[in-house]
């Protein structure tokens, strides 16, 4: 039996709740807003296509009450404003920050032996938020970005390449930002052959510059921040844990010497199971791609300074 909670049941969130509904992957989904109604009619909508989709799980809908989300497995964090058109993710944390910590203390007192999955934006910061305010281990705090970046830089690939997406196989790790980000080209491949030897330097140049700006290209095109491919993402973490699947996934976690950083949260590649994350992986980065990751960590790092001058961590 597995509870999962997501919090925030706009456009990510019941996006999120409808995959892992889809997929079993839980006995129990919890969909909570502070907006009335909102989550209860998502619920019950993701309910009605259960005869439809073969959908065994419970899921429910409810107002602010957080009692209804104790024991929590997993708890997905959405909440906070989304992104519009020309925002950066940066310009959200004042706004967003308060929120994300008034949940977080809200979940842990309903569910104290959650893992929790940050996806409020600006990630890399409300994740780093939520591991010094939580006072967890570093394990049990997550940030969804390496994992939608991932998928996005696969399916930029798999377009260049002519492939199915599932033959092509590419990390982003990093700050999710436009900026921050780093698509490991080097490691890329499809069907265990690197990318380099497919594809010419000019194209795998456009490949990574696309994917950086996949969110504001989406943005862009919506009028708001995407929602599909950030709820799978969201689902497909949480399934991994629930599953104990040992899963490899590109994370925001809190670093302690890993790759030359320390005290900060940006993505890196993990293993996914029972215990959240189980192991930083050490990938072999190539010059640009380390120089790259250093630049990102200055710049999460920076975003994280107004965090503490806010007084907030």
């Amino acid at each position: 039996m597995s509870k999962v909670t997501v919090i925030g049941a706009g456009n990510v969130g019941a996006t999120c709740a409808d995959v892992l509904a889809k997929r079993n992957a839980a006995s129990e989904i919890v969909l909570i807003d502070i907006k009335e109604g909102v989550s209860e009619g998502k619920a019950m909508d993701i309910m009605q296509s259960a005869s439809l989709t073969d959908t065994k799980v419970r899921v429910t809908g409810v107002t602010n009450n957080y009692a209804a989300t104790a024991g929590s497995d997993v708890v997905i964090i959405t909440s906070g404003i989304p992104r519009k058109p020309g925002m950066t993710r940066e310009e959200l944390i004042g706004v967003n920050a308060g929120i994300v910590k008034s949940v977080v203390d809200s979940a842990l007192n309903a569910s104290p032996d959650a893992i929790l999955i940050i996806v409020s934006n600006p990630m890399d910061a409300m994740a780093y938020l939520t591991a010094k305010i939580s006072g967890l281990p570093r394990n049990r705090v997550l940030g969804q970005g390496g994992a939608l970046d991932s998928a996005r830089f696969k399916y930029n690939l798999s377009q260049a390449l002519g492939v199915n997406i599932n033959d092509v196989e590419a990390t982003v790790i990093g700050g999710h930002g436009d900026t921050t980000m780093v698509p490991l080209v080097s490691l890329a491949t499809c069907k265990g052959v690197p990318v380099s030897q497919i594809l010419p330097k000019s194209t795998l140049e456009e490949i990574v510059a696309a994917t950086k700006v996949g969110g504001a290209t989406l943005t862009g095109l919506l009028g708001t921040s995407a929602w599909y491919a950030p709820g799978a993402a969201s689902a497909f973490m949480a399934e991994a844990i629930i599953n104990d699947a040992k899963r490899v996934v590109a994370s925001a976690v809190l670093l302690e010497g890993e790759y030359g950083e320390d005290d900060l949260v940006i993505g890196v590649p993990v293993i996914l199971g029972k215990n959240g994350c189980e192991q930083i992986l050490n990938y072999p980065l190539s010059d640009e791609e380390k120089a790259a990751f250093k630049a990102s960590a200055d710049a999460t790092r920076k975003v994280n300074q107004v965090l503490k001058d806010s007084g907030l961590v």
